[in-house]
C-alpha cells in the first residue's frame, strides 16, 4: 500500500507488474476471464496501456482473438480517437486505434477503482461505433459506476490493508 495524495494505492503483480508477474497467476487470471466472458463472434480484445497489456496478450494467445491497446500517447494514425481520462490519482489523454464501426469487442483491464479510465475507453469505443460485447476486470476496488454492467474476478476494499470482499471465479 502506498499513498498518492489522499489516495490509498495498492500494489499487486497483476495491477503493477511488481515485484514480479508469475506466469501461473497470469494463466489463472486469463482462465477465469475465459470462463466469465462472452467471446462468441468477438472481433477484438481491447485493453488499456499499461497494465491491461499483459492480461490481454495472454488472453489473445489463448483465444486467437486479436488485441488492440488504448495508448497514453498519440500516434496520429487515420481514425485515431482521443478522449480525456481522469482517475483518483491521474489525468490525461488516451488514444484508441484499430477499431472499426461494428467491431464486436470485449474490454479487459487489470483494475477498476474510480472508473475514470474505463469511462474514457467506453466513450472512445462509442465514437468508433464498436459493439461492446462484454467487459471483465481482474480486480474491482469498491463499486465504481462505469455506465454499464461489467464483470470482475475479485472485489476488494482498501483501508490500511487490502481485503478481498468477493471472489467470482
Amino acid at each position: 500500500m502506498v499513498k498518492r495524495g489522499d489516495y490509498n494505492y495498492f500494489i499487486h503483480p497483476i495491477t503493477d507488474g511488481v515485484p514480479v508477474v508469475d506466469p501461473a497467476l497470469l494463466r489463472e487470471v486469463c482462465s477465469g476471464m475465459v470462463k466469465m466472458l462472452d467471446l462468441n463472434n468477438v472481433d477484438k480484445i481491447v485493453v488499456v496501456e499499461a497494465m491491461g497489456i499483459h492480461i490481454g496478450a495472454v488472453l489473445s494467445t489463448m483465444t486467437d482473438i486479436p488485441m488492440t491497446i488504448m495508448r497514453k500517447r498519440e500516434y496520429k494514425l487515420p481514425g485515431e480517437i482521443a478522449v480525456h481520462q481522469a482517475t483518483g490519482y491521474s489525468k490525461g489523454e488516451l488514444y484508441l486505434n484499430g477499431i472499426k464501426k461494428d467491431d464486436r469487442v470485449v474490454i479487459i483491464d487489470d483494475v477498476v477503482s474510480t472508473g475514470g479510465t474505463m469511462r474514457a475507453l467506453l466513450q472512445a469505443l462509442e465514437i468508433a461505433g464498436a459493439e461492446i460485447v462484454d467487459v471483465c476486470i481482474a480486480i474491482r476496488r469498491g463499486d465504481p459506476d462505469i455506465g454499464r454492467p461489467y464483470k470482475s474476478l475479485v472485489k476488494i476494499s482498501v483501508d490500511e490493508k487490502v481485503h478481498v470482499v468477493e471472489r467470482h471465479v
